[in-house]
């Protein structure tokens, strides 16, 4: 099945933001791994983030981590950030359960 892609207005801020470089390798990753599988959980790269309403979801992209989450057939990415600002973003942002 093939998911249709939705980046939340913050998510396009953030990736117009990224050098070209890291640019180019999160949309590669998104379209790699998020359109036909997001759910399925990969030990180093998709991480269901436990304790957390949303984002739901989580995609490691060398040093960039992606937030999304799945509803129904469309995955909405809530934001592209930085790993070493990852745990700040989600102590203000995330929803918990």
């Amino acid at each position: 099945m093939r998911y249709a892609i939705v980046l939340s207005p913050e998510a396009v801020e953030d990736l117009e933001h990224l050098k070209a470089s890291p640019r180019a390798s999160v949309r590669d990753a998104i379209e790699t791994h998020l359109r036909q599988s997001p759910t399925k959980v990969r030990k180093s790269r998709i991480k269901r983030l436990r304790g957390l309403k949303r984002p739901q979801y989580r995609l490691r992209v060398d040093d960039i981590r992606v937030y999304y989450d799945v509803i129904e057939t469309s995955v909405k990415i809530v934001a592209i950030i930085s790993k070493s600002e990852s745990t700040d973003w989600l102590a203000r942002v995330g929803e918990e359960e």
